[in-house]
């Protein structure tokens, strides 16, 4: 990752926005010698696939099935 100090950033931007286009070089950008943010190649998400964490969980139950008369809350 190359590192930009935030006046090169913006003399430059152009020029970093086609390295990180074509070729993925990723930018950290700096102010006064502390990461700002970071300048890096956009990434599609397919939003088909589920989410780690989303796949681990079990539904034990058919959520579309009625609730019984026992399972209704009581009304207070």
């Amino acid at each position: 990752m190359k590192k930009a100090n935030i006046y090169e950033a913006k003399t430059h931007l152009s020029e970093m926005l086609a390295q990180v286009k074509d070729h993925g070089e990723a930018y950290l950008i700096c102010r006064n010698g502390e990461p700002v943010a970071e300048l890096v190649p956009h990434r599609k998400v397919d939003r088909m696939s589920p989410h780690p964490v989303m796949s681990k969980i079990a539904i034990n139950y058919d959520p579309t099935e009625p609730l019984t008369e026992d399972e209704w809350p009581e009304e207070g």
